[in-house]
């Protein structure tokens, strides 16, 4: 029955772990998403050539924080320029037809691997030749900063929680099996019974309450996950473009599943290693 009771409440914690790495793993998603659209732009100098311009573009390529540089002409940024602010009217915009306002408006858009690099880079970048300004978006910079870290904080705090109820259930489970048995034990013992011949059934017991605690939750979480995802994408249609889609199960399953019967196998030999060093004098 302890087994029983150990083996349910390890699935409502594996299952709430699975639902808090869903979600994180999306939210994560959801983030790098936005940080790859969140770019440095570059100014150059006027009168600077185009030779220094591409010399400009190899320098920051070459640095590893660099995912990504995009070069944008001055007819390319006047283009934009009159699709933002002219779409409604674009007769507006024919008297500069044959003389473009931002002749000296062309730069180079930079994308990074992580969006708390910008800040070294943009240090990087204003000390080259040619270089007239480095735009960053600062707030957007923060802001997806200070997400990423609560985000990770979030994640340990949840992880050890479960962890160590789940210890703690096993350790109850594995101690009362040692107390049943401790007259058993001490007859194995007097026909020389080998300690690890003692202890092996209650490791192999407690690995045993992790990996079935584990598998059932599991199983269960890739049933609703795939049937909440599915109903979302069919459902909100505008929900899933803001956030760029949701991770699909198979890719979400990739991690988890391994990382949530390693997790459990290993919670449940840790739970009987402190319970036998603690109740089993052998």
């Amino acid at each position: 029955m302890f087994s029983i009771a150990s083996i349910a409440t390890m699935s409502a914690c594996i299952f709430l772990f699975s639902l808090f790495f869903s979600v994180l793993t999306n939210f994560n998603y959801i983030i790098k998403s936005v940080e790859e659209g969140v770019s440095m732009v570059v100014f150059f100098e006027e009168g600077t050539d185009q030779g220094t311009i591409d010399g400009i573009g190899d320098q920051i390529e070459a640095r590893p924080e660099v995912k990504d540089v995009k070069y944008v002409s001055a007819d390319e940024s006047w283009k934009r320029y009159q699709e933002r602010y002219f779409k409604d009217h674009p007769e507006a915009a024919e008297g500069f037809k044959n003389d473009n306002p931002l002749a000296n408006a062309s730069s180079y858009e930079v994308y990074v691997n992580k969006v708390e690099q910008q800040s070294t880079l943009k240090e990087f970048i204003k000390k080259l030749p040619g270089v007239r300004a480095v735009n960053q978006s600062e707030e957007a910079t923060k802001t997806l900063s200070t997400i990423n870290k609560l985000v990770g904080y979030v994640s340990i705090v949840i992880i050890g929680i479960l962890f160590a109820v789940s210890v703690f259930l096993i350790s109850n489970t594995v101690s009362v099996g040692i107390s049943v048995r401790k007259e058993e034990i001490g007859i194995m013992k007097l026909i020389g019974a080998t300690n690890l011949f003692v202890r092996l059934p209650f490791l192999m017991e407690g690995i045993l309450i992790g990996l079935l605690g584990s598998a059932v939750p599991l199983a269960i979480w890739y049933y609703v996950y795939n049937k909440a995802i599915t109903y979302i994408l069919n459902k909100f249609h505008m929900i899933a473009d803001f956030m760029n889609g949701l991770m699909p199960v198979t890719q979400v399953f990739h991690t988890l599943l391994p990382v949530g019967l390693l997790l459990g196998m290993g919670i449940g030999l840790l739970g009987s290693i402190f319970t036998i060093r603690k109740h089993l004098k052998v």
